[in-house]
């Protein structure tokens, strides 16, 4: 089911804690318990995700922040759908699971095709080609898996190698991975990803691919605004 809504995705691109928190006091233990607001449980801390002090950015010319801004919009336009689109995958797995019978799995299946269709279609359609490219990267970075093997293992690999010739008339190719350890542009964007998650403007999702983020503004460092 994952492969069958990526799949949708990739032939419309191709075809163009919260919350208050409590403190008590443990009357027979002498160490404070917290509870977070919704959950029942006390715990003696708080799961944090991992922070990071950002620099200022600094461009050696115009040319070079015009570019890095013009990046930063695309990828804040597109990272909503892959978000969504892992989410969706999830849910969609989960339902399945529950249904036995082979027809109704089929049936079921047809409807969500169709579902995804008219809600996507259109919008995908309106992305430009480099807002495309960037989104097919996306993909790959919340669900680990390339578009052009999500739709060879859904349909054939004949049909993978033709929408990819397809989408390469608009300059995509659905076989691109998300890189950001040898690619600087990847690396840009989860720059972008990572002050936009902490400016509260994009909602964070964790990528499935391994790499650590502090790790790579460390082997970046003094080229992230060059190139």
């Amino acid at each position: 089911m994952k492969k069958i809504f990526l799949f949708f995705i990739v032939v419309n691109i191709a075809s163009v804690v919260s919350g208050q928190v409590q403190e008590q006091q443990n009357d027979s233990i002498p160490e404070k318990f917290i509870k977070v607001e919704g959950d029942s449980i006390f715990q003696s801390s708080i799961p944090l995700h991992e922070a990071y002090v950002f620099g200022r950015l600094k461009f050696d010319n115009y040319d070079a922040k015009l570019k890095y801004y013009i990046l930063r919009r695309k990828t804040i336009k597109v990272y909503p759908y892959a978000k969504l689109a892992a989410e969706r995958l999830v849910e969609l797995n989960d339902t399945l699971l529950q249904i036995k019978k082979k027809g109704k799995r089929k049936k079921y299946t047809k409807e969500v095709q169709k579902s995804i269709e008219d809600e996507f279609s259109e919008k995908l359609k309106k992305l430009t080609r480099t807002e495309g490219q960037i989104l097919v990267k996306l993909v790959h970075r919340q669900t680990g898996n390339t578009s052009f093997d999500l739709v060879k293992d859904l349909r054939s690999g004949w049909r993978a190698f033709w929408y990819n010739t397809t989408a390469g008339f608009f300059n995509i190719t659905i076989k691109a991975e998300y890189d950001p350890v040898n690619v600087h542009e990847d690396y840009l964007i989860e720059d972008i990803l990572q002050r936009a998650f902490a400016a509260g403007k994009l909602e964070r999702q964790e990528s499935v691919l391994d790499y650590e983020y502090g790790s790579l503004i460390n082997k970046w460092k003094g080229t992230a605004t060059k190139k």
